[in-house]
């Protein structure tokens, strides 16, 4: 049978594929598909590539509309050769949220691609700007498995993947994009990496909020406001994309696969670019404002995202939308986690008030497409909701562990009465993470991440530097638990710079002798700093970008951080459970200064973890690292072992720290630990 058409300002044309959301080649036509609520008239607009005046506009006849879904397929077109966007036309009632705006060229929320910011840092006008593209997936990704490690075995390495590769010191071809970012894959691997935590990549707006400070151009250069959910940012490609499906990054996260890398999206749901009712309006607001967004009975924006609006995150239409694009990016570029940027968010009703059991969130839990996924919560938002250790998870979602992060920089620099909490943060947060329910990957262990000071910083200032970003050094945490080890900043004094080196390599092992998985920030394995900025989302420069000169000024650190994680690999008993240990070891164990003293209460301020078990090949694995955050030297007495001694593997006292080379065995059970020093020890068991 002969197809019939309409026929639509010179197309043909017919109704569409309802449930494909967005804009999809079909044979010989394109579909395109968008939903409104509360729309009474929408209208497709075609672009010629890179005009700003259409030359088609396509009206959807109402008998192309089914509930509140418009669809149509348009033949004739070469996807190379167009842009488009959309207008609605609907009630305007702002009391109530409704702002329909008929002259507004809107983005499609489900674009795969999108035109207006290609050229970094390149104003545009982001009410005519944002148009899409079609895009026809075709890359081949072959057989190849992908990496699919547990949590328990992650090294998740948090990047900028502009920042990581911009500064000249980074050596490679196509700096500040993806393919550079690839070009530093046997960098990672060397290192140790297996996971890299990528922050945002979607479409975002770098001039947002755009402003000079002093001369200096300011952007939004973390990308924490997203103009397009399912688009990656076509600025972080260091070729021309045109319809190219981001090839680019596929390119390069298939490379992290061949390599054993994970690749694990920082996703921000919580909030987008539009801003409040001063920001622009370029897509939601036009589609659907009072359900894509928390809004008050006055239909003002709620701001629980401390950026002006609020996703409406379990709103039913939003909540598809976001399960859409998980899948999407889950399915089409083969990404192996997200992490959830003020995840809490996400469990709050549609009018703010936090929900016991989220349906969003249960669903990403269970959800078959997404149920090899990691999934990681950033557990608060700004709106005062805190959720570490209590956040909805299904025994599916893992957390940032911000009480981590707090409770041991505190230790790490001296504070006392926190020795009972370190214990706890370094076996895993029983307290928080109850094995029997949670199980022992809930806990993502870190110091430091983007938002914040470096390792670096956090033994080098005291308080924040953040004039540069012009908001009069009033903008960033004041709670940072720093200590700037006697001088402030950057100093000649030999003394400090020496205690700093053993702060960060005290750091270092904390974190990677701790159940539970570590991650820390691009940089902090070779003493980057921000100078003190412990804010830089707008410095695009080279306060925010990774200097790589410091990999050979700081060499002795950075050996010393990739052996910490090599022998974490190697030892899985610190990370995971083994066999019982056939000489009477518990699995995992807290210490004083003299060993199996149950009350960790009281100031002391040394610290031991001892972990043992059996491996697979029956071989014994027992290692005890012991923590001196003191200013006193201690002598500790090492836990007796039935048969055999122990190995020396590391002292931080000394500049050359790594001593298993050396071969020193303690005998006599007693070891003096200068002031702010750890050392590590591995069981040598005899065989009976």
């Amino acid at each position: 049978m002969a197809q019939t058409f309409d026929m639509i300002n010179g197309f043909r044309v017919r109704p569409g594929v309802y449930e494909l959301n967005g804009a999809t080649p079909v044979e010989g036509a394109v579909n395109f598909t968008v939903t409104s609520t509360q729309a009474t008239y929408c209208e497709l607009v075609l672009f010629r590539r890179g005009a700003m005046e259409p030359y088609a506009v396509l009206p959807f006849p109402e008998h192309y509309r089914i509930g509140h879904v418009f669809s149509m397929r348009v033949y004739g077109l070469d996807i190379e050769e167009f842009e488009y966007s959309y207008r609605m036309d609907g009630p305007y009632c702002p009391e109530r949220g409704l702002i329909f705006d008929r002259s507004r060229y809107l983005l499609d929320p489900y674009a795969k691609a999108v035109v207006g910011q290609s050229q970094w840092g390149t104003k545009q006008d982001a009410w005519t700007s944002y148009k899409a593209r079609v895009v026809r997936h075709n890359f081949d990704w072959g057989t190849q498995e992908r990496p699919n490690l547990s949590m328990e075995e992650l090294i998740i390495y948090e990047l900028h993947v502009r920042g990581f590769t911009k500064d000249p010191s980074s050596g490679v071809e196509a700096p500040g994009t993806f393919a550079g970012l690839k070009e530093k894959i046997p960098y990672l691997k060397d290192l140790g990496i297996n996971a890299v935590e990528l922050m945002p990549i979607f479409e975002f707006d770098e001039c947002k909020g755009h402003k000079r400070e002093d001369g200096e151009e300011l952007l939004d250069y973390w990308g924490y406001n997203t103009v397009c959910f399912f688009a990656p940012n076509t600025s972080y490609a260091n070729a021309i994309e045109y319809n190219r499906e981001g090839r680019e990054l596929k390119d390069m996260i298939q490379e992290f696969h061949k390599n054993g890398i994970e690749v694990i999206l920082d996703v921000v749901f919580n909030h987008t670019a539009e801003g409040n009712e001063h920001g622009p309006f370029f897509s939601f607001k036009g589609l659907d404002n009072n359900v894509y967004y928390m809004l008050t009975p006055d239909g003002y924006y709620y701001n629980f995202s401390g950026c002006g609006n609020t996703l409406n995150c379990n709103h039913p239409v939003v909540q598809d939308m976001i399960l859409s694009c998980l899948r999407y990016w889950t399915i089409h570029y083969r990404v192996d986690g997200f992490r959830f940027d003020l995840a809490s968010i996400l469990g709050r009703n549609e009018d703010g008030s936090p929900m016991r059991q989220p349906p969003l969130l249960k669903n990403l839990a269970f959800d078959p497409i997404l149920g090899k996924v990691k999934l990681i919560a950033e557990a608060w938002d700004a709106g005062g909701m805190y959720q570490v250790g209590n956040f909805p998870s299904w025994n599916r979602w893992a957390e940032w562990n911000g009480k981590y992060r707090d409770d041991m920089r505190s230790f790490l620099k001296g504070d006392g009465g926190k020795l009972a909490v370190a214990a706890l943060r370094m076996m895993g947060s029983p307290d928080l993470y109850d094995p029997e329910t949670r199980g022992r990957d809930a806990s993502v262990n870190f110091l430091n991440c983007h938002d914040g000071f470096t390792l670096y910083d956090l033994y080098a200032y005291n308080v924040k530097h953040n004039e540069e970003n012009g908001w009069k050094n009033s903008d960033g945490d004041n709670n940072n638990l720093s200590w700037n080890c006697g001088e402030e900043g950057e100093t000649d004094h030999e003394e400090v710079k020496a205690l700093r080196l053993r702060m960060m390599k005290n750091a270092c092992v904390a974190l990677m002798m701790s159940r539970g998985t570590p991650m820390f920030f691009s940089g902090d394995e070779f003493a980057n700093t921000q100078y003190g900025n412990n804010n830089a989302y707008c410095q695009d420069n080279p306060i925010a970008w990774v200097n790589w000169n410091r990999r050979s000024e700081y060499q002795n650190y950075h050996e010393f951080y990739r052996y910490m994680i090599h022998f974490r690999k190697q030892n899985p008993v610190i990370y995971q459970n083994q066999k019982s240990s056939i000489i009477g070891i518990p699995p995992i164990s807290a210490h004083k200064a003299n060993p199996w003293e149950p009350d960790q209460s009281g100031d002391e301020r040394g610290l031991g973890i001892l972990y043992a078990g059996r491996l697979e090949n029956g071989s014994e694995d027992i290692v005890y690292v012991f923590l001196n955050v003191g200013w006193e030297e201690t002598t500790i007495r090492l836990p007796a072992l039935a048969r055999g001694c122990w190995q020396l593997i590391l002292d931080t006292t000394y500049e050359e720290s790594l001593m298993e080379e050396k071969g020193i065995y303690l005998t006599n059970g007693d070891y003096l630990l200068k002031p702010r020093s750890t050392i590590v020890c591995k069981a040598v068991v005899l065989e009976e």
